[in-house]
């Protein structure tokens, strides 16, 4: 997962996932404008593993997040991108400066589905446990980067047991996915989203601390 090798950045001329706008708009009698990006809605899924007491987590490489350590180690890498040429980022920085811990997530992409039947899919094709749409508790709905997409993210909650985990998981190799699984042992969780220096989402923060505050009460009565 941390080899990273030839990486080189340039414009994107075309995505199915994201597409650069300007809104120009008048507020209060002042003329404005700001960039953003059109990009899909998503749903993220915390899972905890009653069978290991463990909650269920996912590890992979984030190219955004890799352009952006490079950006940050070597200012002006990316501001010097060629409009037709690809530019090599040199001196390249380890793979692992990309690597993150995250929820088991995806995008909205599939007209037709319900977004507990993206979460669902999600749950099989990264984690390889398999769920129904009523094995879900919804957490929070809420907006993620106001700034830039204005994008709505979905969390949900649900327990597994390692009987439901019948896949291998780690994600669509057809899609270039390369998805590692963790499970985090529950004595350790408070301590892992604690930890700054660990690369984790503020997704994965959130979603343990509401774990804490609303699951775990109710477990020590079982």
């Amino acid at each position: 997962m941390e080899r990273v090798e030839g990486v080189s950045v340039g414009f994107c001329a075309h995505s199915p996932y994201l597409r650069p706008l300007t809104l120009h708009y008048r507020q209060d009698g002042i003329q404005k404008s700001w960039d953003f990006m059109k990009t899909h809605d998503s749903v993220t899924i915390l899972m905890f593993n009653s069978s290991q007491r463990s909650l269920v987590l996912v590890k992979q490489f984030r190219p955004a997040v890799y352009a952006g350590e490079v950006e940050r180690h070597f200012p002006g890498s990316l501001a010097a991108v060629d409009q037709d040429q690809p530019k090599q980022l040199e001196p390249a920085l380890p793979g692992s400066v990309g690597v993150m811990v995250e929820l088991c997530a995806g995008i909205v992409d599939q007209p037709g589905l319900s977004l507990e039947e993206v979460a669902c899919k999600e749950a099989w094709e990264e984690c390889g446990y398999h769920l129904v749409p009523t094995d879900l508790r919804r957490i929070a709905t809420y907006m993620s980067g106001v700034g830039l997409t204005g994008s709505r993210q979905t969390m949900f909650y649900a327990e597994v047991t390692d009987a439901q985990r019948s896949g291998p998981g780690g994600g669509l190799a057809e899609e270039g996915e390369f998805i590692e699984v963790l499970h985090l042992n529950l004595d350790d969780a408070q301590t892992f989203a604690d930890n700054p220096d660990i690369p984790k989402t503020l997704g994965v923060i959130f979603a343990i601390s509401w774990f804490f505050s609303q699951v775990v009460p109710h477990l020590s009565l079982q």
